[in-house]
């Protein structure tokens, strides 16, 4: 009669014993020894390294759709680095909010405060004048309340039509022009009829706030004034810049202060 034979008992005896599994089984031997956890004359069979067949089954997993990754399209980035030139005029300078330069600065406080003073005494010598005139015509000035505020109303008109007919017409008041003073836009040309226009409604109201507006000068970090701001004009004790080929006026606008 045939015993059975086994696949393992057949694999086993076919293929020699490894060396490393025989240390791997002395080696715990002699830890189960040495713990005195089993007999010493126990024998414990050989491990079991068998390999058994592996059936794999492939399962065909469907793959889900990737999304399909456009090429980014590289955007070129565009820098421009501009030097300009300290005097460059060419790009609307008017709206520059420092307009001092090397070669236009403005006028020191001082030299403005003296053709100030100038200015305020030729107004005050006016203002006598005309009185003089009206005392002459048997005219009666009295300390009641009413003439004060007639006489200061006659110097406010004397003083606006001082400031407006000097700078609208000759660029400058006299004292500015005894001081070596005129007035300019904010890049350095000499300004046109309606820059001196609006700078005469800002001498109005720098005298109709009681020389507020020249005060301002003390507080501005361009030393500038209320009529000097709102003119976008400025004093200065320089020679203006004058070029015809960088400073062209078109026709029609020809200004009459300075020919």
């Amino acid at each position: 009669m045939r015993q059975p034979v086994t696949v393992g008992a057949t694999l086993q005896e076919s293929e020699p014993e490894p060396e490393w599994r025989r240390e791997v089984s002395r080696r715990l031997e002699e830890y189960r020894v040495r713990r005195r956890r089993l007999r010493p004359d126990e024998t414990q069979s050989g491990l079991p390294f068998i390999r058994e067949p592996e059936f794999e089954e492939e399962i065909s997993v469907p793959e889900r759709p990737r999304p399909r990754i456009l090429p980014r399209s590289r955007q070129t980035e565009r820098m421009e680095i501009r030097i300009q030139p300290e005097l460059d005029f060419s790009n609307f300078p008017d709206d520059r909010a420092h307009p001092q330069t090397a070669l236009v600065p403005v006028a020191e406080l001082g030299e403005r405060r003296l053709a100030g003073a100038l200015d305020a005494i030729f107004l005050i010598v006016a203002f006598a004048g005309f009185l003089g005139i009206f005392r002459s015509f048997q005219g009666e000035i009295t300390f009641a309340k009413v003439d004060a505020i007639v006489c200061g109303t006659v110097f406010f008109l004397l003083y606006a039509l001082y400031f407006f007919l000097f700078t609208t017409f000759a660029g400058a008041t006299p004292g500015m022009q005894l001081r070596g003073l005129t007035i300019v836009r904010l890049d350095g040309t000499l300004p046109e009829t309606r820059q001196l226009v609006w700078r005469s409604f800002g001498y109005l109201l720098s005298g109709a706030t009681l020389t507020l507006g020249f005060l301002w000068a003390l507080w501005d970090e361009d030393h500038f004034t209320w009529q000097d701001r709102i003119s976008q004009t400025y004093v200065t004790a320089a020679t203006p810049v004058v070029g015809n080929d960088a400073f062209e006026v078109p026709p029609g606008r020809h200004t009459f202060a300075h020919k």
